[in-house]
C-alpha cells in the first residue's frame, strides 16, 4: 500500500467511476484499474461493488475511505509543518446555529484576515450532526454543546450559554416542568442536544411536553411562540440577537439546567496547522474557558 494507491482509491470513490477519476487526476484509466486491484489484493477485501457503468463503495470500502482521507490529510499536514509554511488549504468547520450567528462572526473574520490562504468552510446544524461530521472526517472541528465524552474526540470549552424558555407574552409564570406539563414545544431535530436538554428538564419534574414540532431555525421558533402556539428553548444570547425578541415572555431555567457550555471539538490526534492556529486565536481572544 502506498500514497498513490490511496489517492487513486479516494478519487475513484468520490467520482464513482474509473474514467471520471482518471480525468480528474490526469492518469490513464488502465493505470487506475490496476492500482485499485493491487490495493484490494493487498487488503484482502473488495473495496467496490462493480456495476455496468459505475463503481459503488462496498461496506469495507466505506470504512477504508475514512482512513484513507485521514492518512492523506496527515501527510499534507506533515508537508506543511516541515516546510514551515503558514496554514493553508481547506478547513471545514461545523457549528451550532446559535454559535455561528452570535459568538463567532468576529472570530472568523479575524482568522480570515490572518490566514488568507486557508479556505474556511462553515457548516451549521445540531450537535449530533456536527459530531458525526467530525468523526467521519468531513469536518476538521466543530462547536457543539458539551461536555463531549466520546473516546475519539477531544476539545476545549469556549462559551457558556444561559438557556431560557420563551413563551407567549400572556403566558403564566414558568418556574418548573409541571407549570407547562403537556404543552407543545418547538425544537430542532431529534439529534439536537438542546432539545434533549429541554426534554430532561420536563422529565426531572415528572412532566412531559405535548406535541413536539420540529423546525429548522430559531427565527421560526420565535415566530411561532410569538403567535401564541407553544414554547421553545434557546440561548439568551441568540434570543437577544433577533428582531422580535420582545414579543415573547422569557423564563430562566432552574439552576441545574440554566447554563450549558459550548465546546470546540476535533478528532483525537488530527490537529492540523489550520486548526492549531484557530484554537490559538480563541485563546488569544479569551474565549477558552477554564
Amino acid at each position: 500500500m502506498d500514497l498513490v494507491q490511496l489517492e487513486i482509491f479516494t478519487a475513484v470513490a468520490e467520482h464513482g467511476s474509473i474514467s471520471a477519476a482518471a480525468q480528474h487526476i490526469h492518469r490513464v484509466p488502465s493505470n487506475l484499474t490496476t492500482r485499485i486491484k493491487q490495493l484490494e489484493a493487498d487488503l484482502g477485501v473488495e473495496l467496490f461493488i462493480r456495476e455496468k457503468l459505475r463503481l459503488r463503495l462496498s461496506p469495507a470500502g466505506w470504512t477504508f475511505l475514512e482512513y484513507a482521507k485521514r492518512i492523506l490529510a496527515l501527510v499534507e499536514e506533515a508537508r506543511l509543518t516541515v516546510a514551515g509554511e503558514e496554514p493553508q488549504g481547506a478547513f471545514s468547520l461545523g457549528s451550532l446555529e446559535s454559535t455561528a450567528a452570535v459568538r463567532i462572526p468576529a472570530l472568523l473574520a479575524a482568522y480570515n484576515q490572518q490566514y488568507a490562504k486557508v479556505e474556511l468552510d462553515l457548516s451549521t446544524g445540531p450537535s449530533g450532526t456536527m459530531i458525526e461530521g467530525v468523526l467521519s472526517g468531513r469536518l476538521a472541528a466543530a462547536f457543539v454543546d458539551g461536555p463531549v465524552l466520546h473516546p475519539s474526540l477531544e476539545g476545549v470549552p469556549v462559551f457558556e450559554e444561559e438557556m431560557v424558555i420563551i413563551a407567549p407574552l400572556n403566558h403564566a409564570p414558568i418556574h418548573r416542568g409541571q407549570d407547562v406539563n403537556g404543552q407543545s414545544i418547538y425544537a430542532f431535530r431529534a439529534n439536537c442536544s438542546y432539545r434533549h436538554h429541554f426534554e430532561r428538564w420536563f422529565t426531572q419534574d415528572a412532566a412531559v411536553p405535548g406535541k413536539i414540532f420540529e423546525l429548522e431555525s430559531y427565527h421560526g421558533m420565535l415566530a411561532c411562540v410569538s403567535a401564541g402556539a407553544g414554547l421553545a428553548l434557546m440561548p439568551r444570547s441568540m434570543l437577544e440577537s433577533m428582531p422580535g425578541c420582545a414579543t415573547v415572555s422569557v423564563w430562566p431555567m432552574s439552576q441545574r439546567f440554566r447554563y450549558l457550555r459550548t465546546w470546540l471539538v476535533w478528532r483525537s490526534g488530527t490537529v492540523s496547522r489550520s486548526l492549531a492556529m484557530f484554537v490559538k486565536l480563541l485563546e488569544e481572544r479569551g474565549a477558552v474557558l477554564q
